[in-house]
């Protein structure tokens, strides 16, 4: 008979589980830093060329972050890779329609890597510490790949979103969706920006619904992490 581990003892497992690197770590904390040097990256063309480099990098990151095969990993460095060249030359041009195609390109390689994460948390086996940072990254990810659904939404019917136009040619427009996406994915709702069309409404229900999903699946998943209180 096996004697149950107490709680101050599964809470030091816990705490040494967050302790790790992987490649899900080095993804979460690229995520990290992507939102932190955001607000920096977006005047100019070289600030906005080494940004879609960076969003770049964290796409590759994400492909080689879990296995897939040679097929996955060639179609997510495709991806990321025609996504920094129609930036490139969308910047050049100064077109929306580019601008919007590149968008395509990150969003599909996002929502690709997004789904080999949650697949890799989701399989069995025990909690790391990678696992958990995956786990993170995952939710960023998520945030993010719903911030380009409403850019598409947004160029496609101005005014779906405000207060006030949004103009995607001007510095910090994206990064106002990236914050609106996290703070309505948490629930938070500062209510600074806001859906004002019924289709944008609609679409902002589906996040708020697959941001609960998705934190009640993770929580569900990492109950494993503390035994049973019966003895066996």
């Amino acid at each position: 008979m096996t004697e149950p581990k107490d709680k101050g003892e599964s809470d030091e497992d816990l705490a040494q589980l967050l302790v790790g690197q992987g490649p899900c770590t080095y993804l979460m904390l690229l995520l990290l830093g992507l939102i932190l040097l955001f607000p920096f990256l977006e005047e100019g063309t070289f600030a906005r060329t080494l940004l879609g480099i960076l969003f770049s990098i964290v796409l590759l990151v994400g492909a080689f972050a879990t296995r897939q095969t040679r097929w996955g990993l060639s179609l997510k460095l495709g991806l990321a890779l025609l996504g920094v060249g129609l930036q490139w030359a969308a910047l050049w041009t100064a077109s929306i329609a580019i601008l919007k195609l590149a968008g395509i390109a990150y969003a599909t390689s996002l929502a690709v890597s997004f789904s080999g994460v949650l697949r890799y948390i989701l399989k069995r086996g025990p909690i790391t510490a990678d696992k958990l940072h995956g786990a993170l990254a995952g939710y960023i990810m998520l945030a993010f790949l719903w911030s380009f659904i409403y850019a598409f939404v947004e160029i496609s019917s101005a005014g779906s979103f405000g207060p006030g136009h949004l103009d995607f040619a001007q510095p910090g427009t994206f990064f106002k969706l990236i914050y609106f996406s996290l703070t309505t994915l948490t629930t938070t709702g500062f209510g600074d920006v806001l859906p004002l069309t019924n289709h944008a409404r609609s679409l902002v229900m589906v996040e708020e619904f697959s941001g609960v999903f998705y934190v009640g699946v993770v929580i569900a998943r990492l109950a494993g992490l503390y035994p049973s209180n019966q003895a066996k």
